[in-house]
């Protein structure tokens, strides 16, 4: 399965729902939603009341990342705001099989995050509880970074990783990707793609194009 995920951080908050509407209208089916508490990161984006108002409108799959501290405690209120996978971070855990059990059993898809200088050993005994492993590949809290080279690498481990073990896990990138970084992530076993400033900036239903029929050749 590959997927382009918008990242709304990038979005223009004076037209959010018009944005939505544009790249859902493009074929888009996944939204990425990042919750930032200026303590995990150094900024703060927005929170429930955000998603819960645009889960209204539209029927887009919401890929909600926090990028919070003890995320444990928003686990049921993002469930009820619309929440279909929530993405937690390693670093944040203070018992990451816990947090991701607590995910599934709320009824959401479970996703699991590394910064980009955090080791893939993280994973070793909770690979098969994640539906997803979102690899950074900036360091978090910011849009518009530049894409780190070294987690090509990393992607590309990660991807013998699952293979080895003869599992289903989705590997999604957030940071810095765009038309010209796309394909190296690609190429390394990425399948879902968030892409903020290169759909968000512009054109919106161009930028997802372009995007979109670079990832329809992998997706054959």
């Amino acid at each position: 399965m590959y997927q382009l995920a918008p990242s709304i951080l990038a979005a223009d908050f004076n037209c959010l729902g018009k944005q939505i509407s544009q790249i859902e209208q493009a074929g888009v089916e996944w939204l990425h939603i990042d919750v930032m508490d200026g303590r995990f990161v150094p900024t703060i984006s927005f929170g429930m009341p955000v998603v819960k108002s645009i889960r209204k409108n539209t029927s887009l799959f919401f890929d909600v990342h926090l990028m919070v501290e003890e995320p444990d405690q928003f686990i049921d209120m993002f469930k009820a705001c619309g929440a279909g996978q929530l993405t937690i971070h390693a670093e944040a855990c203070r018992h990451l099989d816990r947090t991701l059990h607590a995910i599934r059993n709320a009824g959401m898809r479970v996703g699991v995050a590394l910064n980009p200088s955090t080791p893939l050993s993280t994973l070793e005994y909770i690979l098969d509880l994640a539906d997803m492993v979102l690899l950074m590949t900036v360091n978090p809290g910011y849009g518009g970074q530049t894409y780190i080279p070294y987690c090509t690498e990393k992607i590309r481990s990660l991807r013998k990783m699952i293979l080895d073990r003869g599992l289903q896990v989705d590997i999604q990138v957030d940071g810095g990707i765009n038309e010209k970084t796309i394909a190296a992530v690609l190429d390394a076993g990425a399948n879902i793609i968030v892409a903020g400033s290169a759909v968000f900036d512009g054109d919106i239903p161009a930028n997802v194009k372009k995007l979109c029929d670079i990832m329809g050749e992998y997706d054959k």
